[in-house]
């Protein structure tokens, strides 16, 4: 357990998120126009994921904030399997403590926005499924692409946070917009509105594994923000990606063997 205050930080940074979810659905209620309020919920929360992305918290646990996201990166190689399974189990934990917590000082108000829970669109579970896989792909898509550029990878969370508000303006009306198994979660168990939840325990990571599949290039690292003073627990090569006038932590140079099966 010497990793357990990246284990914590992941579950901490999914339950800040769900928090700041909860918060801004019930500003927005008053809202009259969807578009208009998912372009505001959109940029909340776009911004809201970089936060947490670039925060020293961030840096130091690589904010997944995500099962699929987690498990991706195993897939390719970069976290041992210990490490993914208790970020798995504390991004689910930590999300539903997140929502508990917000419920107990403004319960009525989240029960009036259904708990920001995620569900199928008009289009029926199909689609939503079929939305649920793209927008995953495309975010992992991007993701390792920039997170792998040499050029790119300082700006990571600009772009995930960004991809976001767009997923949240252009596809909430499909599938609810998760691409997040544990987030799902966290507002079905306060809900108590499991609707369709196979969807989000599955789209997300089939189509962030078909991304994976695809993508030709290295992973250096499975951390979303690698920029910082943080050490970093991951099967990591970050180092060979930038040249040491680029790298701000020392990290970089003391990673890896920390991680092993």
């Amino acid at each position: 357990m010497k990793h357990w205050p990246e284990y914590v930080i992941e579950g901490a940074a999914l339950g800040a998120f769900m928090v700041s979810a909860g918060s801004f659905a019930i500003l927005l209620l008053r809202v009259a126009n969807p578009i208009e309020a998912r372009a505001l919920m959109g940029v909340a929360m776009g911004l809201t994921a970089i936060s947490i992305i670039k925060s020293p918290f961030g840096q130091r646990s690589g904010a997944h904030m995500n099962p699929a996201v987690t498990l991706t990166f195993y897939r390719l190689g970069k976290i041992a399997s210990r490490d993914a399974i208790a970020y798995v189990a504390a991004q689910f934990i930590g999300g539903a403590l997140g929502l508990f917590a917000l419920s107990l000082i403004a319960r009525d108000a989240l029960r009036s926005v259904h708990f920001v829970a995620t569900t199928p669109g008009e289009g029926g579970a199909l689609i939503a499924f079929a939305a649920e896989c793209l927008i995953s792909f495309v975010l992992m898509s991007v993701v390792l692409r920039v997170s792998n550029s040499p050029t790119l990878a300082r700006h990571t969370p600009l772009f995930a946070g960004a991809l976001v508000a767009l997923f949240i303006l252009f596809e909430a009306p499909y599938s609810g917009m998760s691409m997040n198994p544990a987030r799902t979660f966290a507002s079905a168990l306060a809900a108590g509105d499991w609707n369709a939840i196979w969807i989000y325990l599955t789209a997300p990571l089939l189509g962030m594994l078909t991304a994976a599949a695809i993508y030709r290039g290295r992973v250096y690292c499975a951390k979303l923000n690698h920029y910082g003073n943080a050490r970093c627990i991951f099967r990591c090569a970050f180092a060979e990606l930038t040249p040491d006038s680029e790298r701000r932590s020392p990290s970089t140079s003391r990673t890896a063997p920390t991680a092993v099966l």
